[in-house]
């Protein structure tokens, strides 16, 4: 692990990839060319809680504003929701559009997520109805498609159709420690900087990495900022203690290798001992502490620094080492200067050759 007193942003912690169906919607008799496609996606599952990703893709006219809703069957609740108004009644669950996500045009997608509860199974909802239409993924009204699903979650990441968790892709994860309210501008904050970084390596490569459809997910941590910044710390460099112990409680709970063949792994949490902000990468992990989730989040400084220094960070995770002075390359304190930093021709060679040069593709 590279070590960065002071680098890019983000920081990874995975979650347990339990892809759990894809429940598309249809018309009902009377509702002409009315149809969307809804991904439900439990996107990390612990003791007891889970997160959960709903993406909505709108097959027919343009409608103004939505509502889906669905029932559980086993007795989760939802406990916290962002980028829609979640209620729950009993079995019902009823999500409606905030002001910024109502409008969607024919073939237009949104999506948000929520945190639950659950107690001895977590099976995915049976169906959904958006608008009060029945979900299975035509504009015709005799369809009868059923949803696919999985009835209970699986370890194994899901790498079909483009959406939710897939494989060989660059995953990202927000972890949350119990003491830190949840703030949506975090993991917005953190997929702009990533989709910037996508652009960057574009320009400069001509290949870019594959980010998920749930840019980022948020991770819910088992213990509080004290713990991930005291646990086991021995280094004189305190933010290695943040960012190890995120680390070690991802890798635990979600089943993810260092390196590892499916993910390029980045991970970001919102702790740090004051004054003691940093972190590193190493081939296929980027981990970053609190300074770079805030950051990204648009709160610590012009947003050019946190884009520059992803883009460092991901060169590492790529299998690029440090300029050994300040080159005009993103692998040297150019980055702070981002966008006027490009990559050496060697270093491009070097990430295209690389462990994760595969990773890579047209886009």
């Amino acid at each position: 692990m590279r070590r960065e007193r002071v680098r890019g942003l983000v920081v990874v912690a995975a979650t347990v990839s339990l892809a759990a169906a894809g429940a598309t919607v249809a018309t009902t008799a009377g509702a002409a060319a009315a149809g969307c496609r809804v991904t439900y996606t439990v996107s990390s599952q612990w003791q007891g809680g889970f997160g959960a990703n709903v993406a909505i893709t709108n097959l027919g006219d343009a409608i103004s504003g939505w509502t889906l809703t669905w029932s559980f069957t086993n007795g989760q609740t939802v406990t916290q929701a962002w980028n829609a108004t979640v209620t729950q009644s009993g079995a019902a669950v009823t999500a409606v559009n905030v002001g910024y996500n109502g409008a969607l045009g024919t073939g237009a997608s949104t999506s948000f997520g929520f945190n639950g509860a659950w107690s001895d199974a977590n099976p995915v909802p049976a169906s959904f109805r958006l608008n009060n239409v029945a979900c299975t993924g035509s504009v015709n009204p005799s369809a009868s498609a059923s949803p696919s699903r999985s009835s209970s979650p699986s370890p194994s990441p899901s790498s079909t159709g483009g959406t939710g968790l897939a494989n060989r892709t660059v995953r990202v994860l927000w972890l949350k420690p119990t003491d830190v309210a949840f703030n949506q501008r975090y993991p917005d904050g953190i997929a702009n900087v990533m989709r910037e970084a996508q652009r960057y390596y574009q320009q400069e490569l001509g290949k870019t990495f594959t980010l998920n459809t749930t840019v980022v997910e948020v991770v819910n941590g088992e213990r509080d900022t004290n713990f991930y910044i005291n646990n086991n710390c021995t280094s004189a460099d305190r933010y290695w203690c943040v960012v190890f112990n995120m680390q070690a409680e991802l890798r635990r709970r979600l089943g993810i290798n260092n390196p590892d063949s499916r993910w390029l792994v980045v991970g970001e949490i919102s702790a740090e001992d004051v004054g003691k902000s940093g972190g590193g990468a190493s081939p296929g992990w980027v981990l970053l502490s609190g300074h770079d989730a805030d950051g990204a989040a648009g709160v610590n400084g012009p947003m050019n620094r946190w884009y520059g220094g992803m883009v460092h960070e991901l060169g590492h995770a790529f299998g690029l080492p440090d300029s050994t002075s300040t080159d005009g390359t993103p692998m040297s304190a150019s980055f702070y200067s981002y966008p006027n930093t490009h990559f050496s021709q060697a270093q491009k060679n070097a990430i295209l050759s690389g462990p994760y040069g595969s990773f890579l593709s047209w886009q």
